[in-house]
């Protein structure tokens, strides 16, 4: 008699498909969800690893310090966060809202940050 229970070995993961970063430091963004919603910033850092940006004024934490050798004042400061990319859009100024970006390829091959909806070059 046939066993119905077949040993299979552990299954393999597919690794994720990383999105194209869009967003640069410099950027001016709108955030979509969150606390912050409706917010706008600059962009301080991408982390492209983690998938998240650190924007200038928003996501505050408060952290508490000791005081050691190195920094002699120790206390509570306050810093920016990470916000993950899909939480944010890129902020059109003509506009005055987030807009959806695509990326389009010049006749020389260059590419260029371009708004899905007015078709206008974004830095």
């Amino acid at each position: 008699m046939a066993s119905k229970n077949k040993i299979v070995g552990p299954k393999k993961k597919t690794p994720r498909k990383r999105r194209v970063p869009i967003i640069k430091r410099g950027d001016t963004v709108i955030v979509t969800s969150g606390k912050e919603k409706g917010n706008t910033g600059k962009v301080l850092s991408v982390n492209w690893k983690q998938e998240r940006v650190v924007v200038e004024g928003l996501n505050m934490v408060t952290k508490h310090t000791k005081p050691n050798p190195q920094s002699q004042q120790g206390g509570i400061t306050r810093l920016e966060a990470p916000i993950h990319y899909s939480n944010i859009q890129i902020y059109n100024p003509t506009l005055g809202r987030g807009v959806r970006v695509r990326l389009q390829r010049t006749a020389e091959g260059v590419r260029q940050r371009v708004c899905v909806k007015t078709s206008e070059v974004l830095g």
